[in-house]
């Protein structure tokens, strides 16, 4: 499984860099899934209640009124049924899309549970409010989707009589049927707008609206294929007749040519093991993650900057509890952090130039605290030649970077490491320059990891590298896992410059007992 997950993991990244090129970075449509999303839903949305003002609930007027928007009315009613139509295709697509790529960049798993079963869920709401929505064209299709479906919840057995024959004679239907399919069909999108927004509650910053550009290029290529090929009904629903050929929308109902041909209880075990398989793939296996963020309030002032730069919403602001002189202290979570370190990076107490006592932060994690960074980065420089162009690279275990290589320290994220800590690197003299090697800029692993790390770099987000830093020995890389020639290619150029470059005169050199002793013991 892990190397379908990899294969499919790079023919995203691959497809994604060829987006970059045609769109940019930040309107990649594939790093804009979510945010796609929910466009499409709003505009399904809007356009269902435009045509619910000319829709007509009786059952013989159901189609003619269906009829009389989409020809009559082609130019503005019409227009809303094939964009109503087409945006929900559309929005299947998106979806299961989405899932995919979630799933093929391991962010599903861990902490990110609850996330990934809440969109799980949002499969059967979509698929429930397209059926739905069908029924109530009252066309051929519609007839042959009714049927079908009652015929397959009769199997189970749960209705005092068969609802199917409902739809066997012409006698049998009344416009109360109408009315229960128009309450269906408000219903079920209502508990799927909260659904969704329930599904981005444990995420900071959430993002809900695609780019402005990417939006007006989504909606103009729906109204172009509305207007090309505009949607249209398949002739009235006779009950008096069993329809024999309909055209299906293969988005929403490609599973009802199945229901004719596989046994009903066959259909049934294999949506609810197919549900099961999703809904569990988080714990299949178990993602083993860090343990969660530890604040010391001794060295914490309740600044808020770990609660902004969390991309999980798992640090939140409380009163203080411990009598200093300060209004509020922060407070973690344990069932929402990751363990990607970003908050350990925003502490103003993370400062590697410490040396009396122990090197202990606002905030810190367990299993890889500030010290225990501080010792791996001087073990890593030593680890170098002594040429000229030495490049240490602090490197995110998400990108191109992620292998162990000389002179490289791998984190969970790079914006894991403190601005200061590119400072030490270089004043201390243990590199010639610092090479940050994060994710692709269009879509980083923990979300902000990327965008915090240039804010901080370019001084527009607390804690700011110093002005003291030279820029020139600071090199920063986005570049995603199939991007490892150029990743090569630009560290390489790097080292070229730096080694051109006259020796760095303001070097102080590490003392006898700074880093090593200190950041071993804190790890330990």
């Amino acid at each position: 499984m892990t190397w379908f997950r990899s294969a499919i993991r790079n023919g995203f990244d691959r497809a994604e860099r060829g987006l970059d090129r045609a769109f940019g970075p930040d309107w990649n449509p594939l790093a804009q899934l979510g945010p796609i999303g929910w466009f499409l839903f709003w505009i399904v949305a809007g356009t269902g209640i435009y045509l619910f003002i000319f829709f007509d609930t009786g059952v013989h007027a159901a189609y003619a009124s269906v009829e009389w928007l989409t020809n009559d009315q082609w130019w503005h009613a019409g227009l809303t049924r094939s964009l109503h139509r087409y945006a929900s295709d559309l929005m299947v697509l998106v979806m299961f899309t989405h899932l995919l790529r979630e799933w093929a960049m391991d962010r599903y798993r861990g902490k990110r549970w609850f996330s990934w079963l809440t969109g799980v869920m949002l499969i059967w709401f979509v698929y429930l409010s397209g059926i739905t929505g069908y029924w109530l064209v009252w066309d051929k299709l519609a007839q042959y989707v009714a049927l079908t479906t009652t015929e397959l919840l009769d199997t189970l057995g749960i209705f005092a009589e068969p609802i199917a024959r409902n739809f066997l004679s012409p006698q049998a239907l009344s416009s109360r049927f109408f009315t229960l399919m128009v309450f269906l069909h408000i219903a079920i999108p209502l508990l799927l707008l909260l659904l969704m927004w329930i599904h981005i509650q444990r995420i900071t910053e959430a993002r809900t609206k695609p780019p402005r550009g990417l939006g007006v290029i989504a909606l103009g290529a729906l109204i172009a294929g509305s207007l090309i090929v505009p949607a249209t009904s398949q002739g009235p629903a006779d009950l008096a007749t069993v329809p024999q050929r309909v055209g299906i929308d293969w988005w929403l109902l490609s599973l009802y040519p199945v229901i004719e041909s596989v046994p009903a209880g066959a259909i049934w075990a294999g949506v609810v093991a197919f549900t099961l398989l999703l809904a569990g793939l988080p714990w299949l296996p178990r993602r083993r993650e860090g343990g969660a963020a530890q604040v010391f309030l001794d060295h914490c002032n309740g600044c808020s900057r770990c609660v902004a730069d969390c991309p999980y919403a798992a640090i939140t602001l409380v009163p203080r509890s411990d009598g200093l002189p300060f209004t509020h202290e922060v407070e973690v979570n344990a069932a929402r952090c990751v363990a990607c370190g970003i908050c350990m990076g925003s502490c103003p107490s993370s400062t590697p130039f410490r040396r009396s006592g122990e090197l202990i932060t606002g905030i810190d994690l367990p299993d890889r605290p500030l010290a225990a960074l501080r010792t791996e980065v001087i073990e890593a420089a030593a680890a170098m030649d002594g040429a000229s162009g030495r490049i240490l690279t602090l490197a995110c275990a998400h990108g191109a970077a992620a292998d162990p290589a000389p002179g490289r320290v791998v984190m969970p994220c790079v914006a894991m490491a403190p601005p200061s800590l590119v400072d030490y690197i270089i004043s201390r003299g243990l590199a010639d320059g610092v090479a940050v090697a994060g994710c692709a800029e269009r879509d980083c692993y923990n979300r902000f990891g990327v965008a915090w790390t240039r804010a901080r770099f370019e001084r527009t987000r607390d804690p700011y590298l110093r002005a003291r830093v030279p820029r020139e020995r600071v090199q920063t890389i986005w570049a995603g896992p199939s991007e490892t020639p150029r990743l090569a290619r630009e560290l390489a150029d790097f080292s070229t410059r730096l080694a051109a470059l006259p020796a760095y005169d303001k070097v102080r050199p590490l003392a006898e007992d700074e880093g090593t002793e200190t950041g071993r013991e804190a790890a330990q």
